[in-house]
């Protein structure tokens, strides 16, 4: 059984629930963020142990959803080195495409305090997802306090696509996200994959959620990933990528390999 396999097959352990649910309960655009990698049956007993006090969200009949999320960065890699070098003011940008519906979001990630992360979106036209218009680029340069005309050095770098569920624990209103099938690809079209393990990411607006304590009583550990991050990372071993190096060498093998050039 693979990630993937893991995903699909829980899908109808939990009782389903609608976006606007989620919305009302846990639209946390500033949260705590927490990482986990989990193999595919230790996710599987997650989902089943949080059977009771969790939901699953369902739109029209579908409960795992193919995402596409396009990340922008300047040509010295300002947001990959932010992150890299554990600098205060990181950030990210970025289209993502939600592909069974063809809708798409502009994106911008920033730290905030005490770890939280701060999100702000704006809609943003499909077919234009690999690149900025005029009003996206506003956008990002009033929420990242650049200079007129700051926002013209962002390139599309990298391209994620993965299938995501997303449960919710509408009581609390924390809510996690189940990501499998991770594909990063760069503008050459080199690619990396990691299918044995399901990224779960929990997101609370402080505490932690009942998710967390369940995987911390099992032995797991919050790690340190992000997607963007690893994949730069995996496809370009020049890069300082330190604070990645456990999730790089145990899920991604060598930096210099690739699934395809």
């Amino acid at each position: 059984m693979n990630a993937l396999d893991a995903v699909r097959g829980s899908e109808h352990v939990l009782e389903g629930c609608s976006l606007p649910d989620v919305l009302a309960a846990a639209e946390l655009q500033t949260r705590v963020d927490r990482k986990y990698l989990l193999t595919p049956e230790a996710f599987t007993d997650l989902v089943a142990s949080l059977r009771l006090s969790h939901r699953v969200l369902e739109i029209g009949g579908l409960r795992a959803f193919r995402y596409e999320s396009v990340y922008f960065d300047t040509p010295d890699l300002d947001s990959y080195l932010g992150a890299a070098r554990g600098r205060r003011r990181k950030f990210k940008v970025r289209t993502r495409t939600y592909l069974d519906s063809e809708a798409c979001l502009l994106e911008v990630k920033r730290a905030g305090g005490r770890e939280e992360t701060v999100k702000e979106r704006i809609d943003h036209p499909v077919e234009e997802r690999h690149s900025l218009d005029a009003a996206g680029r506003s956008f990002v340069e009033e929420r990242l306090a650049l200079s007129g005309g700051g926002a013209e050095a962002l390139e599309p770098t990298l391209t994620t696509t993965y299938r995501r569920m997303t449960l919710v624990d509408l009581a609390s209103g924390s809510r996690l996200t189940c990501d499998a099938g991770l594909v990063l690809t760069d503008q050459g079209g080199r690619s990396r994959g990691m299918d044995d393990r399901v990224l779960v990411e929990t997101k609370a607006s402080g505490a932690a959620g009942e998710a967390d304590r369940l995987l911390w009583r099992r032995g797991f550990r919050p790690v340190r990933i992000s997607k963007y991050a690893v994949g730069m990372a995996a496809l370009n071993p020049q890069l300082p990528a330190n604070r990645w190096h456990r999730v790089l060498r145990d899920h991604f093998g060598s930096r210099q390999e690739s699934l395809s050039s």
